[in-house]
């Protein structure tokens, strides 16, 4: 299974660091060009985090302010560090880490094992569950296979929270969690789970960061080797951290503050693995110097699907609605949600079924189409149900695109063709790439049509059309490619994890949607008892639900279909409802709580390093219009300008000189390409405005404090025309 996002059409890598700003908006911007000291982005759903801090790497490693190697970007999920991997292969930024908490944990603890512990590591076991049963049978304790997991579970929130098992009862009571056996039992299990991988010299994935902070906080030789390493810190959904990962981000960071965060307390979903998004709402706190920058502007969603998430939050309360962002549809308006109340739950299945067929014969490809219910549970009906329509899906979940067998011999087939095509007599009526993948993966089950119906059988299938697909962009993309081209581009997708999309509707948890997005998205079981889940009992847990339905609405790109069911089973005492949460949203319904409007308005907030205690001035950013005819600008190169391209300018070309000549001669003291003192269009804005105090100058785009601070005394002089005498930096 692979994210239901458009394929990629190979892009060109920018020319300039300048070029890699292009296209942002001006928050994204902020976001990029903030390089120094710590930065904290709070970023609403389908807000283009992700394309904000990738331009961030990209532009600090064109401009030649951060090396490459001494970046360490870290995010939660494999296919989220394989997208920033490739995304920042594209921007001309390869060599930069992304990786998990855990793989990034793992390189360290592979390499410095030998010098802080000595012998061989112990073997990484892929899933405890085996462990806690056979830790349960020692202790004489017998658990079904739910409670099993339930258990296991505790186990892995004891060790992410750093709590030891003799502190674990007193630690889950005060949590507010509730155990699903006697605590003291589980707190036995959990010690003898404990004892029984040290006997059989194993290793957990808690244990991978258990032991890298125990390293670096013993071993400061090699807390200062990695620091050495890594200048540079950046993380990704920041609001899933938990505190034994903040404890290794700090150990990395050290006394320096290089750190870029990114999150979204309304996207706390995870809360029940440990993760808590305390340590993004008080960033600023512990960083009283920080820049925060807030993205509002949502190009996922339309107008109709966004205020359906704004009505989810904004009924919301506890300390994450208190920092929600309203967002703000930046899309053309599209149809209203679609909310549906069946008899049964067959019925329910068999309704998003048919709708589907009827989105496909429409044009909608199924790759983009989703259905996201609360519980892996609910999945079988739905599968049932497609597979009678005869609509083709995919599980989330399944195994990464690249490690499918059908993948990995359709990839052995293209590179033998690659070295040895021309004693191949598949290839001898192939005239060009894509026809020369067909050939070759035809030998492979590939057909030009798709077998009927659904199962192993499809997927497979599925599976070598994505690289058929893939090979037709490519060659589109690079005139003249060669199947061994292909095949390179094939293996940095692998090492990256980015893979090509497979067509199929996609079947998915809400917990696993998270990150991704369809232009369809059916959301169903959403009654009372499932969302929010019957286990839900404090507030804290039902506001965790409302965020993981509010997750799931802001997948949908356009179209929102929204469904319940009655009863479970065709003939049942029909005694559901629709969720509260629904409340006051859907048609006919009345709201049970109302609040004020969120106050998460996008804009910048600098921070200041001088008094810790400063007051932190806001900047709302307003949209920007050209200054001659009050048209709303969008592109990068404008907003510099502060005027549309083809307007009059009324440039002073002697000043334009003298700042160039100026910044010539800075860019040499500092030993920087002249770009990164100004680009041409600040300086151009600056000839045009000619500013004559700090404040004018600072309202100029790309004058940010840092270079008003460095260079403002200097630029005004110019501009008032005073000579200088030059020294560095321009004193």
């Amino acid at each position: 299974m692979t994210p239901a996002t458009h394929s990629t059409l190979f892009p060109q890598a920018p020319d300039t660091a300048d070029a890699v700003l292009d296209g942002l908006d001006p928050e994204q911007r902020e976001v990029a060009t903030a390089l120094h000291g710590p930065v904290c982005v709070l970023a609403g759903a389908g807000t283009g985090k992700t394309r904000a801090i990738t331009h961030r790497i990209a532009y600090g490693v064109r401009a030649g302010i951060l090396q490459p190697s001494s970046v360490l970007a870290v995010t939660f999920t494999n296919r989220a560090a394989g997208e920033m991997r490739g995304r920042l292969r594209q921007l001309g930024a390869a060599g930069v880490q992304a990786r998990t908490f855990h793989s990034a944990a793992l390189r360290q603890l592979q390499y410095f094992w030998p010098k802080a512990i000595g012998g061989s590591m112990p073997r990484l076991v892929d899933r405890k569950i085996q462990l806690v049963a056979d830790a349960a049978a020692a202790c004489r304790i017998r658990l079904d296979r739910n409670e099993l997991r339930d258990v296991t579970a505790e186990i892995e929130w004891s060790k992410v929270t750093q709590t030891v098992p003799a502190d674990y009862a007193p630690a889950a009571a005060k949590a507010g969690r509730e155990a699903p056996r006697d605590p003291a039992e589980i707190a036995q299990i959990y010690n003898v789970y404990e004892d029984l991988k040290r006997d059989r010299s194993v290793m957990d994935f808690e244990d991978v960061l258990l032991l890298t902070v125990a390293i670096l906080q013993d071993r400061h030789d090699i807390a200062d080797q990695v620091r050495s390493q890594y200048q540079h810190f950046v993380v990704d959904e920041y609001q899933d951290v938990s505190p034994l990962q903040q404890r290794l981000l700090e150990l990395w960071l050290g006394e320096r503050d290089n750190l870029c965060v990114v999150g979204d307390a309304s996207q706390t979903i995870y809360s029940f693995t440990g993760a808590t998004p305390d340590h993004l709402l008080d960033f600023r706190t512990r960083h009283p110097g920080a820049t925060v920058v807030k993205l509002v502007r949502d190009y996922r969603s339309t107008p109709q699907v966004v205020h359906l998430a704004n009505g989810l939050l904004a009924q919301a309360s506890g300390r994450a609605a208190d920092h929600r962002l309203e967002l703000i549809s930046q899309r053309d308006a599209g149809p209203e949600p679609v909310y549906t109340e069946y008899t049964d739950e067959p019925a329910e299945a068999e309704g998003a079924a048919r709708r589907i067929r009827e989105l496909m014969a429409s044009g909608v490809p199924a790759s983009e189409i989703a259905i996201l219910f609360r519980t892996n549970s609910q999945s079988e009906s739905y599968e049932q149900a497609l597979a009678d329509a005869g609509v083709p899906y995919q599980l989330r979940g399944a195994e990464r695109f690249f490690d499918r067998p059908e993948v990995r011999k359709a990839g052995i087939a293209l590179r033998g063709a690659a070295r040895f095509g021309g004693n191949d007599t598949l290839l001898d009526d192939a005239v060009d790439l894509p026809s020369q993948v067909r050939a070759v993966l035809s030998g492979e089950g590939w057909t030009t049509e798709p077998p009927a119906g659904s199962g192993a059988v499809r997927e497979r299938w599925e599976s070598l059309a994505a690289l058929v697909n893939l090979a037709q962009d490519f060659a589109a993309a690079k005139t003249g490619a060669s199947l061994a081209d292909l095949v390179a581009e094939l293996d940095e997708r692998a090492n990256a994890q980015h893979a090509p999309t497979v067509q199929g509707v996609t079947l998915a948890s809400l917990h696993s949607a998270k990150g991704l997005e369809w232009d369809v998205v059916f959301l169903v079981g959403v009654a009372e008892g499932m969302m929010p889940i019957t286990y839900a009992k404090t507030d804290e847990q039902v506001e965790e639900e409302r965020r993981l339905l509010y997750v799931g609405v802001t997948r949908a790109r356009r179209h929102l279909h929204v469904s319940w069911a009655l009863t479970r089973a065709p003939g049942g005492r029909p005694n559901r409802r629709p969720s509260r949460f629904l409340d006051g949203l859907r048609p006919g319904s009345t709201a049970t709580v109302g609040r004020a409007a969120a106050r998460g308005s996008g804009g910048v907030e600098r921070g200041f390093t001088s008094r810790p205690d400063a007051t932190p001035r806001r900047t709302q950013r307003s949209p920007a219009r050209c200054r001659v005819c009050g048209r709303t600008l969008t592109d990068a190169g404008e907003m510099k300008l502060m005027r549309c391209e083809d307007c009059p300018s009324d440039m002073d070309e002697g000043l334009y000189e003298r700042l160039r000549e100026w910044r010539g001669v800075q860019a040499r003291l500092s030993g920087q390409p002249d770009f990164c003192v100004f680009t041409d269009k600040t300086l151009m804005a600056i000839a045009e405005t000619e500013p004559t105090t700090p404040d004018e100058l600072s309202r100029i785009p790309g004058v940010l404090k840092r270079k008003l601070d460095r260079y403002g005394g200097d630029v005004l002089a110019i501009c008032a025309g005073q000579e200088l005498e030059q020294g560095p930096d321009g004193e």
